[in-house]
């Protein structure tokens, strides 16, 4: 039976994704993937200082660096970038579906953050870390309107890109009908609800998506109707909104707060 033609694209797609390369730069960034043995690793290039500094992580990885006087250093990368003397030639990583990294959740019950439309990387890769640090399963952006695996994602994440899951699904508001489907409550952060975070005691023990909406537009009107319900951040003040790596690091740490009280 012949394949449908969005079907043979898809792989196409998958193949193509999977050949593709970028750079990781920064020590921290480039330290992690090193010794990340998931992470497929092409080319280090370093200075003699940052190869001194990363002799360690260099001899796990089996990798033969690239060593340059600081003065000959110019790595293929934007010129802006802080790169610390240390720029690696890595694949995105692959963690598989959804659904595997839900069955495979070290967190029980499983916590997931979802990105609507967010599209700074330097957002992105901030809540990657504080997802890690607070035992989120994954982070879950849309393959359009949500960055890839970048150099500045890597950085801005400080290692954690290579622990934390980062998935990029097709649909948002198809992917949050199939998490309540198997049983997740999703709940999206909205400022202008009048339900705050802390006051859903529900979700404690609970498999929970947390949906959070780029700054200024927040979450779509679809997103709204689509989640089971809308609640905000409790503030002291009416200065405004939080940085939305800020909001799912509050809300992250709230829900794993409510989660050790009801234990």
């Amino acid at each position: 039976m012949k394949k449908p033609k969005w079907v043979v694209k898809k792989e196409i797609d998958e193949k193509i994704a999977q050949k593709q390369t970028y750079w990781i730069f920064g020590l921290h960034a480039v330290r992690d993937a090193l010794i990340n043995p998931k992470r497929k690793k092409f080319r280090l290039m370093v200075t003699k200082n940052a190869e001194s500094k990363l002799l360690d992580s260099i001899e796990v990885s089996g990798v033969s660096p690239e060593v340059f006087d600081t003065r000959q250093f110019r790595p293929p990368i934007d010129e802006k970038s802080v790169h610390q003397g240390a720029v690696l030639e890595v694949a995105s990583l692959q963690w598989g579906s959804l659904e595997d990294i839900i069955m495979n959740s070290k967190t029980n019950p499983a916590r997931l953050i979802l990105l609507d439309q967010v599209t700074d990387p330097h957002n992105v890769g901030a809540i990657l870390r504080s997802a890690e640090v607070f035992g989120a399963s994954a982070v879950v952006g849309t393959k359009i309107h949500s960055p890839s695996e970048t150099g500045a994602l890597a950085k801005s994440a400080s290692g954690a890109l290579e622990r934390q899951p980062y998935v990029r699904i097709r649909n948002l508001a198809d992917t949050i009908q199939y998490l309540k489907k198997i049983g997740f409550l999703c709940v999206g952060l909205d400022g202008e609800s009048e339900t705050t975070f802390t006051e859903l005691k529900e979700i404690s023990n609970r498999p929970t998506a947390l949906v959070l909406g780029a700054e200024g537009p927040g979450l779509r009107f679809r997103t709204k109707e689509t989640v089971d319900l809308l609640a905000k951040i409790p503030f002291s003040t009416d200065f405004g909104s939080l940085n939305v790596s800020n909001a799912a690091a509050v809300a992250m740490f709230q829900l794993q707060q409510m989660s050790n009280h009801s234990n």
